[in-house]
């Protein structure tokens, strides 16, 4: 099925969703707000696709399962690589829960020829998000000397450049898959979108946001309010890949030092804060710490 974003020599756009044991009706809400504006989608589980919904065999999507839970780069690179191996010159990047505007795609690929048009190696291009319980559309963030800063935004500015962008909702064109490559599968879980945006950088690709380009997207199981803001909380499990990668970006040579000190000082403040806010206190502390262990080992992979 042709969408109406494509005409002429406009190059097609392959979807990606990754799915692990997905709420039915949420991912049926997400594939009919994406399959119109694509060329072709894939649902890659982490499963053996017994929690998928049947009535997906009736939306014209492709369904890959790896059958366990390989994590999301590696669901992630199944998607890409079939992209790659057909026509397809942009990948968009989903996950189950988050659910676009109508006009996300088109809006994203208008960004995408304009950054080229202006002379950039895009590495990738993603829109605004909103977590409905936080109340408000997350800031794209770049780094300034040894902290992370807030992009403001401007009614003129269509598009802003950012350091990484997270993946849901993230079009990545060939181009830039050819020569930056795949997701880190051995991060299993978490920093591999921000590992992938830093790396894209580090060979002179930049990421932008645009800002009339929307999503929703869910964050965290619950939230905890501090300074003003709310921070998103996960489980024991989540927490330990967060610290893990961290340290383990923070250590690969390519990183500059200003990033390498930036994660490693978010390390300490969610071993701080997660200690004390949330709960399950006491196994969040322990997945933490082993968290810190194994970054300094240098373990990648499932835990």
């Amino acid at each position: 099925m042709d969408s109406g974003l494509v005409s002429g020599m406009r190059p097609k756009t392959c979807g990606v969703i990754v799915t692990y044991n997905p709420p039915q009706a949420e991912l049926l809400k997400l594939v009919d707000a994406i399959r119109p504006q694509l060329d072709l989608l894939l649902v890659i589980d982490n499963g053996d696709g017994g929690q998928l919904p049947t009535a997906l065999q009736d939306r014209d999507v492709r369904v890959i399962c790896l059958g366990e839970n390989l994590g999301i780069g590696r669901a992630q690179n199944v998607g890409i690589q079939e992209a790659l191996g057909g026509d397809y010159g942009f990948v968009l990047l989903l996950d189950q829960d988050s659910l676009p505007a109508p006009d996300m795609v088109a809006l994203l690929l208008q960004a995408h020829d304009q950054a080229v048009r202006e002379g950039h190696a895009v590495a990738a291009v993603g829109p605004s998000y909103l977590d409905d319980r936080q109340g408000e559309i997350a800031p794209f963030v770049y780094r300034k000397g040894l902290s992370l800063r807030r992009r403001v935004r401007s009614q003129d500015e269509k598009f802003t450049e950012a350091d990484f962008l997270i993946a849901s909702g993230c079009l990545i064109p060939r181009a830039a898959l050819a020569k930056v490559g795949l997701m880190r599968e051995d991060m299993f879980i978490d920093y591999v979108d921000i590992e992938w945006g830093l790396r894209a950088q580090s060979l002179g690709f930049k990421s932008f946001g645009v800002h009339a380009a929307l999503m929703s997207h869910s964050l965290g199981d619950k939230w905890a309010s501090w300074k003003g803001r709310k921070i998103p909380l996960h489980s024991a499990l989540r927490h330990y890949y967060h610290i893990r990668n961290a340290i383990w970006l923070a250590r690969q040579g390519w990183i500059d030092l200003p990033w390498k000190l930036i994660l490693l000082r978010r390390v300490v403040l969610q071993l701080a804060f997660f200690s004390v806010r949330g709960d399950h206190r006491l196994d969040q502390v322990r997945m933490m710490l082993l968290g810190v262990w194994h970054g300094m080992l240098g373990r990648t992979g499932r835990l």
